[in-house]
């Protein structure tokens, strides 16, 4: 199977950065304090005035709440793979909340995005099937959490591989994933040798056979470096918790996870 390409990115269209919003905001105030100033003309220049003061004024209070949502709280982000089929298609467009995940920890079911421990542009997109301490295992096609086997209507087909954690390894058809390529951490850092280790993530697609995640690449980390893998060193961390669709207005809904 062919890893996919990026598995999401900031949708330019609707996304400023906060330093674009911020000079964007500065140019409409400007514009405001420029129109104030000018000398007093005619009655119907007069009016024209005021309503483009009254449009400038609330451009800049929207900006100003934009650029707090953009900076501290909640983004939107665009989806241009496949990996997340059914729940999430191609060009479908989700808010994301950046704050929670610096409170808190991701929990079991939820649609993060995150690091990937892989060499990417962007980060990437998944379900959050296994936390730390959880027991994980894949076989005929259903997935199990610490022995019981998870209902998952949200997935586009059962996997077709096979899964489980043992011997401080994720396993997948039999063979221990590559630490040249996976990313785990050392033996001593595992409770247990069956048990996702503190501070890591097991993340799958909802498109199960055609996704690019901890089958092939290992754990999401939620902090610190990642331990091993072509990213071995390089700073780990989960960015976002996809909570809503907001395109197409068709599909506008809260997500499931």
């Amino acid at each position: 199977m062919i890893p996919l390409e990026s598995e999401y990115r900031s949708w330019g269209i609707f996304l400023l950065t906060p330093l674009e919003l911020l000079a964007l905001i500065a140019t409409f105030a400007l514009v405001r304090i420029g129109i104030s100033m000018r000398p007093g003309i005619t009655l119907p220049a007069a009016h024209t005035r005021l309503v483009v003061r009254e449009y400038l004024d609330a451009f800049i209070v929207a900006g100003l709440v934009a650029l707090v949502l953009v900076t501290f709280l909640i983004r939107p982000f665009f989806i241009p793979s496949r990996s997340m089929v059914p729940t999430l298609l191609v060009h479908d467009v989700l808010m994301a909340n950046e704050f929670e995940y610096r409170l808190g920890r991701p929990h079991a079911g939820d649609i993060a995005i995150f690091v990937p421990p892989i060499v990417s542009h962007d980060d990437f997109i998944k379900r959050t099937i296994g936390i730390p301490g959880d027991r994980i295992r894949i076989h005929a096609g259903i997935v199990s959490r610490n022995g019981n086997p998870l209902a998952e209507p949200y997935i586009a087909e059962k996997p077709t591989y096979e899964l489980e954690i043992a011997n401080y390894h994720i396993v997948v058809d039999g063979i221990a994933l590559d630490p040249a390529r996976a990313n785990f951490p050392p033996k001593e850092l595992w409770s247990a040798p069956d048990r996702i280790p503190a501070g890591c993530y097991l993340m799958l697609g909802d498109n199960r056979d055609d996704s690019d995640d901890s089958h092939f690449w290992g754990f999401a980390q939620t902090s610190g470096t990642f331990f091993s893998g072509p990213r071995a060193g390089q700073k780990a961390g989960f960015t976002g918790h996809a909570f809503a669709r907001f395109w197409p207005f068709d599909r506008l809904s809260l997500l499931n996870g």
